[in-house]
């Protein structure tokens, strides 16, 4: 059971108002600012410990509720679509990125960088054996040695485009979604 209880009090339209552009200025509601007002009363007098007061219940759902405003949500909406996210996933890999210190790797993004890697490394097994057989003076029919320098062109470019994929999610984490906001 919730041991909240509702407070009241009386004061003048004009003196609502002022207290409510004062509260929005803050980006709170007047109820949330006036909590703030009596907790803060409250600590200055002694009569509640500041830290016990800002600590809220953990729901057993585990489940929160946010409110963001009208700009900040369409924002959100485009970066979690970005990454082919739920906007409530990509807000909740997010969060835990802030809590652990980390850098979330979406499951998508991880599985085709998995791909990518794993692709890089057939080629280049098969290049060492094209290699191998090369130094054994045992030229293999197949790949000419301008072949193998293209080969090595396109690994390197994909190698490249692997590294900067990387840095472009690390670097989205950190700026939104990876787009220059000037």
């Amino acid at each position: 059971m919730d041991d909240n209880v509702h407070f009241t009090t009386w004061v003048s339209r004009e003196s609502k108002e002022r207290f409510a552009a004062v509260a929005h200025a803050q980006g709170l509601s007047g109820s949330a600012l006036l909590r703030r007002l009596v907790e803060s009363t409250l600590i200055t007098a002694g009569t509640l410990d500041p830290i016990a007061s800002m600590v809220e219940p953990v729901a057993p759902s585990g489940r929160i509720s946010v409110r963001l405003r009208r700009d900040d949500l369409i924002v959100l909406s485009e970066r979690a679509a970005a990454r082919s996210l739920p906007m409530s996933t990509y807000v909740s890999y997010l969060v835990r990125a802030h809590l652990r210190a980390q850098t979330p790797l979406p499951t998508a993004e991880l599985e085709a960088l998995r791909r990518s890697v794993a692709e890089v490394g057939a080629i280049g097994r098969n290049i060492n054996q094209i290699a191998r057989a090369v130094n054994q003076q045992q030229w293999p029919a197949g790949p000419s040695r301008e072949d193998l320098r293209q080969i090595i062109r396109v690994l390197t470019v994909m190698r490249d485009h692997i590294k900067a994929l990387i840095n472009a999610n690390l670097a989205s984490w950190d700026s939104g979604n990876g787009k220059t906001n000037n």
